[in-house]
């Protein structure tokens, strides 16, 4: 298999999509907020929260993943 498609880079892509997402959901967020929706943004941020706990997992396992295999 190519190095472009190893289990590890494929991984890191969806990471990177993640954090993106991440991004792009906080913008969300914030726009909500501004205009009066509060329960929509808390509801929001935990999920962002959630999504922020398990990025540092998923960068560890990637990085364990990539040191198998070399």
């Amino acid at each position: 298999m190519s190095d472009d498609y190893s289990l590890p880079e494929v991984i890191e892509r969806i990471y990177s999509n993640q954090l993106a997402l991440e991004a792009a959901l906080m913008e969300l967020t914030l726009y909500v907020e501004q205009r009066g929706a509060q329960d929509v943004g808390k509801n929001v941020r935990g999920a962002l929260q959630t999504i922020g706990e398990n990025a540092g997992y998923i960068r560890q396992g990637v990085a364990k993943l990539k040191s198998l295999g070399s």
